[in-house]
């Protein structure tokens, strides 16, 4: 049974947002939009309950949120995915990390097998599968951002669409206009958009994450991942240590993994500059031919918080790491975005039965750049982000 991550009554727009019934009307139809504004864009008030995870099941959902799952869930009846994703198996593994594993065979098994990727900065092959190439109705909509927020850009085209091979609930991809061809480089258009559509949803738990070539992107076609997960995660609230005066850019220090953690409060000028300081890491990564995951989930500030610290912005976790090309068949888990912020989605039961949180960490540990390449990228981003002024 599919569990909707909330409960929530029956929007009149909803079913702009679903497909006609027959099939051959689908492609006819065209892409919805999904249309917001700066007031949709909310920072507080969306917690963790603080009794029983299952009070969120009674959280009102944001039109976001109704729209994506309402379309989602259509799209599984439909038989769109690989398989059908049922209520997985999940466990917090003791320890003081807090590594919520979840058992999920299914795509283990069933997700589409990885490109053939040898560098962070391969050029977008047309011949490759990609997002041009998808069957009409994996797209649920398209993304649009009423043009008078503040500081804003010119918003491009986001398409949303279902992950064939789900991690979990209300999994998704977030696609700049697919027919540019661009390669999996993160750019300041799709990065906004991953952040902003964290802030659209109220629930606590939907998260926004990329993987670079090398960092177990599948896929060389520019896309972010998105979904939700009813669980908190180590990140949320790690404690960190500032690294440049004008505490832009911070060293989340704790367990899974050291990483660099950037915040903001919320919509604006500080978050406009939050994207220009991220790309200019990730771009330094990329030209550098450093492997990269990032993650983007409500969180405490930054310096000495606790795992149970309100969410009172939006933190973007960035990793360097170790390229890996393929994917390792004999692991428990494979190491990218969701492992790093403490999300283990496990291959087989009997992994899922005996993981530790010492295998997990080693496992992780092994992914990491050694020291002394992690001390000289560390030293790169700080001095990247010194230059900046604002």
């Amino acid at each position: 049974m599919e569990v909707s991550p909330m409960a929530a009554p029956q929007d009149s727009n909803e079913t702009s947002y679903l497909l006609p019934p027959n099939s051959k009307d689908w492609e006819e139809q065209g892409i919805p939009d999904f249309v917001y504004g700066q007031k949709e864009l909310v920072v507080e008030g969306t917690q963790w309950p603080r009794t029983a995870p299952s009070l969120l099941d009674r959280t009102p959902r944001s039109r976001f949120d109704s729209a994506l799952c309402s379309a989602w869930r259509q799209r599984m009846e439909l038989g769109l995915f690989r398989y059908r994703l049922g209520e997985l198996q999940t466990q917090t593994l003791p320890g003081a990390v807090g590594f919520v594993a979840q058992l999920n065979v299914e795509r283990g098994v069933q997700r589409r097998r990885p490109q053939n990727i040898r560098s962070v900065k391969q050029a977008f092959d047309p011949e490759q599968f990609n997002f041009n190439k998808i069957r009409p109705g994996e797209v649920l909509f398209r993304l649009l951002r009423e043009p008078d927020l503040p500081g804003a850009l010119q918003q491009e085209d986001i398409l949303v669409m279902i992950n064939v091979s789900p991690l979990e609930w209300g999994h998704v991809l977030l696609v700049p206009e697919p027919t540019r061809g661009l390669p999996q480089r993160l750019l300041p258009g799709a990065l906004r958009a991953g952040v902003e559509a964290v802030l659209l949803s109220s629930h606590p738990g939907f998260r926004v994450g990329f993987n670079s070539l090398g960092g177990l992107a599948s896929v060389n076609h520019l896309h972010l991942h998105g979904y939700y997960l009813a669980h908190r995660l180590p990140v949320e609230g790690a404690p960190s240590k500032p690294l440049d005066p004008g505490g832009h850019l911070h060293l989340l220090q704790a367990p899974p993994a050291p990483g660099f953690l950037f915040y903001t409060s919320g919509p604006g000028p500080d978050l406009e500059a939050l994207i220009g300081r991220v790309c200019r890491a990730t771009d330094y990564l990329t030209d550098h031919d450093i492997a990269h995951n990032l993650f983007v989930t409500r969180g405490a500030p930054p310096g000495k918080t606790s795992p149970s610290s309100a969410l009172t912005g939006i933190r973007v976790i960035l990793w360097a790491r170790k390229s890996s090309f393929g994917v390792k068949e004999g692991e428990a888990f494979n190491v990218a975005l969701c492992e790093l912020a403490g999300h283990l989605p496990v291959k087989t039961s009997q992994d899922f039965d005996s993981l530790t949180e010492a295998a997990a960490l080693a496992l992780i540990q092994d992914c990491l750049l050694p020291p002394a390449q992690a001390e000289k990228v560390q030293a790169a981003l700080v001095a990247l982000i010194a230059q900046d002024k604002q």
